[in-house]
């Protein structure tokens, strides 16, 4: 029960507070309450919604004579109220009661109107977990309707149990937030707690008629089903059916909609059995069509899984390990160009420049779906680089060069993440072998600047006007000497300092100057190879 209050900010809770002091009733509602009663997050909801009684222009009235500030420029009623003031300014939507008419075209309601109570509001809400309501009961008008039927409810109903942090059934409880005595309490009419403690996905009414209002709500199912918990919900059966039925609705959905549902699933606890739950409601052909390609075909003696099998792995380990969302995205869509490269069958079967027909195929997937060009850019560049030549021994500097500068150093590291991935989704063992901790080591040798007199803060120039001297093998000996003393002392690299060096060798024999030459030269390649020996170590090469 305490956790369900802390997490309440106190300017939310003031909010409420504007609302029903003016004679309204006002509730938090939606995600938000679903999130608090899961206790997921360990901290406060990200986004906080209210729906409220009140007209858009009772809003903005209320609101402003508390001297906040109020915006209202959509056709949905939702005002936004500026809470705080610079960096902790924060947009709080609150929203009327609504009811919607019919959905010609699957994505938005022909007509908004006002509805006059809380039920009508709940009962357009997408699925059951979604369809709870939070009240502050002190200042609610006692005549209320919905507050008085939720009373009832909560007194017969089977909804007499205790979330983790819900309130239990009938109950309210006490929170000071500056206010008087303020209360709260759980308004539950489609039995979405219980769903919560079962971690169920049920529609609200009838599943037909809620995806017929939006389409986008049978992949908000299959999200959920993988977002809300690591430990997996599963979808009602009737629900279910519903959303295999409709699956086609989905076509008339914008590609935005569709991509945003799809980073989420990506971005889930379980995007492997997201995408699996996509594909066994036949919504993935609307989404992903390409990645179906790969279903049901073998690959050869170097893989142990399908092609489609493979790419979900290969997604699966890249979530476990918490990659980027690139290398995500890039695990599931690396190889979905083999089904269109697959020459012969059996163990000898090939698939030849599959990465380039998989990065083209990619390119086409991302950009259909709207993803930003740096992003569609970046993960067609891991799909095409993602089968690169490495064998110790074989590969040499120049040609890790090449690829640094073919994939850039800032992409090296999610490269190397995706072959993990890769790896693992063939079934191998092992993520990383020794062949690829010593192409890291490469990497990072080849990657920093070599130790060379460029390092210095002087020159050959500095060199001879001070000695008074034209170029000749001196300069050289001279400016080694000096390297090996700025390694020695890294904060003597200052011009003046080495200035002062290359007066104190101008007096020495030009004897003298070679020995010191051959001393330093020694003393760098002790540094260079003492450098060398620490970079292997920490990748545990030889």
């Amino acid at each position: 029960m305490q956790n369900l209050l802390k997490n309440i900010p106190k300017n939310i809770l003031k909010a409420l507070n504007v609302l029903q002091e003016g004679g309204f009733e006002v509730y938090l509602v939606g995600g938000c309450v679903r999130d608090l009663l899961l206790g997921i997050l360990g901290k406060t909801p990200n986004d906080w919604d209210i729906t409220t009684s009140a007209t858009p222009e009772q809003i903005q009235t209320i609101f402003e004579k508390e001297g906040f500030k109020t915006v209202y420029e959509n056709q949905f009623g939702t005002v936004l109220v500026i809470l705080g003031e610079g960096k902790g300014e924060k947009c709080l939507e609150i929203t009327p009661f609504r009811t919607e008419s019919e959905y010609s075209d699957k994505r938005h309601p022909d007509e908004i109107k006002w509805a006059k109570t809380l039920e009508e509001d709940l009962t357009r809400r997408d699925f059951t977990v979604n369809a709870i309501a939070i009240a502050l009961t002190e200042s609610l008008n006692p005549k209320s309707e919905i507050l008085n039927k939720s009373k009832i409810q909560n007194s017969k109903s089977k909804n007499n149990h205790q979330l983790p942090t819900c309130l239990p059934a009938g109950r309210t409880a006490n929170l000071s937030a500056g206010m008087q005595d303020c209360q709260l309490k759980i308004i539950d009419l489609f039995n979405g707690q219980l769903d919560i403690q079962n971690q169920i996905i049920r529609a609200v009414g009838v599943p037909e008629q809620r995806f017929k209002e939006d389409a986008l709500r049978l992949m908000r199912a299959i999200r959920f089903a993988v977002y809300l918990s690591d430990a997996g919900w599963h979808i009602e059966e009737k629900t279910f059916e519903a959303i295999k039925k409709q699956a086609n609705d989905l076509s008339f959905v914008s590609g935005e909609r569709i991509r945003d549902e799809l980073i989420k699933i990506i971005e889930s606890y379980n995007p492997k059995q997201g995408i699996e739950l996509l594909r066994e409601t036949g919504l993935l052909k609307y989404i992903l069509p390409e990645l179906l390609e790969g279903f049901g075909i073998a690959q050869n003696k170097h893989h142990t899984f399908e092609v489609y099998q493979h790419n979900l792995l290969a997604l699966e380990y890249a979530s476990k390990q918490k990659f980027s969302f690139e290398v995500k995205m890039a695990a599931l869509l690396h190889d979905i160009g083999k089904p269109r490269t697959k020459r012969g069958q059996g163990k000898d079967a090939t698939f030849y420049n599959h990465e380039l027909v998989s990065a083209n195929m990619a390119k086409k997937v991302l950009t259909r779906l709207r993803f930003p060009k740096k992003q569609v850019d970046k993960i067609t560049l891991l799909v095409k680089s993602h089968l690169f030549y490495y064998n110790v021994g074989e590969v040499k500097d120049a040609s890790v060069r090449r690829l640094i500068k073919k994939v850039g150093p800032e992409n090296i590291e999610e490269l190397l993440e995706l072959r993990y991935a890769d790896r693992i989704g063939s079934g191998v063992p092992k993520a990383e072998p020794y062949k690829l901790r010593h192409l890291k080591y490469l990497v990072e040798k080849v990657s920093h600047d070599p130790i060379s007199t460029k390092m210095l803060k002087v020159t050959g120039e500095d060199v001879m006007d001070i000695l008074k001297i034209k170029p000749c093998p001196k300069v050289g000996h001279v400016l080694s000497y000096l390297l090996s003393y700025a390694l020695s002392y890294p904060e003597k690299n200052k011009k003046n300092v080495l200035s002062q060096k290359i007066k104190e060798v101008g007096q020495m024999s030009d004897l003298e100057v070679g020995h010191l030459f051959e001393k330093s030269q020694k003393e760098i390649n002790e540094v260079i190879q003492k450098n060398d020996k620490m970079t292997k170590a920490k990748y545990w090469v030889t």
